[in-house]
């Protein structure tokens, strides 16, 4: 009777734990009422044995209602974050990105953050196409924010025209060793996309980034086009 029981229980366990799965509240029932059903009279199953089974049951059943409540708290914080992503609509931020938008006149600042000091710093500006209309040399840079000021004007002196363009910024230091850098854009946000199953920003400025990549919030959208900070 005992190995019967063995061979019951084994059984389910192996049926329930299949692919790595957890056993469940319902198999260890099974598993539990089998055990009692097929042990020998004439030799009962250890009380001891008993209450740690009944023990590991009562453990289970408290972890299962701690992980429901952490699901619904989950679904609760998501809910809030989604709410406090929609109040962003309309407001101007700066987050991570790579793009600007230019207005087509005036000068504009070019955002981005050291990990840490360099010795050489260089600024190159794309048009839509990937063609290259400007380079900067800003020279040696602290680590931490910096704004370096581009006049709207190309390598050859014309002032480029209105559209997004694309930065990228390369930092070495003395020994030629690349400086991590972070850089950032502004816009102000249009609409908020859950698609992904995260808040996504849509800016004026076409760029599309998840909430996460938000770096600040301004008070009132900066009237002039193209501003960055």
């Amino acid at each position: 009777m005992i190995d019967a029981a063995s061979s019951i229980s084994g059984g389910l366990f192996a049926q329930e734990t299949k692919g790595g799965q957890a056993m469940g509240k319902e198999a260890f029932l099974k598993l539990l009422v089998a055990q009692l059903q097929h042990q020998d009279p004439l030799e009962p199953q250890d009380n001891s044995e008993f209450v740690a089974q009944l023990a590991q049951f009562s453990s289970l059943e408290q972890s299962m209602g701690i992980n429901d409540r952490l699901d619904l708290l989950a679904t609760q914080t998501r809910g809030l974050a989604n709410t406090e992503a929609i109040g962003l609509v309309g407001k101007q931020v700066t987050v991570r990105g790579s793009t600007m938008p230019y207005g087509g006149s005036g000068s504009t600042n070019v955002a981005f953050d050291l990990a840490g000091n360099s010795a050489e710093t260089h600024v190159t500006i794309r048009d839509a196409s990937g063609n290259v209309v400007r380079t900067l040399d800003v020279g040696a840079r602290n680590a931490g924010k910096q704004s370096v000021t581009w006049d709207g004007l190309d390598d050859a002196g014309n002032r480029v025209p209105q559209g997004v363009y694309t930065i990228s910024v390369d930092a070495q230091t003395e020994a030629g060793d690349a400086v991590g850098v972070t850089q950032q854009t502004q816009g102000v946000v249009e609409a908020v996309s859950f698609e992904q199953g995260y808040p996504v920003l849509q800016l004026d400025t076409g760029v599309e980034v998840p909430a996460s990549d938000l770096i600040k919030v301004n008070e009132e959208p900066d009237s002039s086009p193209g501003a960055a900070k």
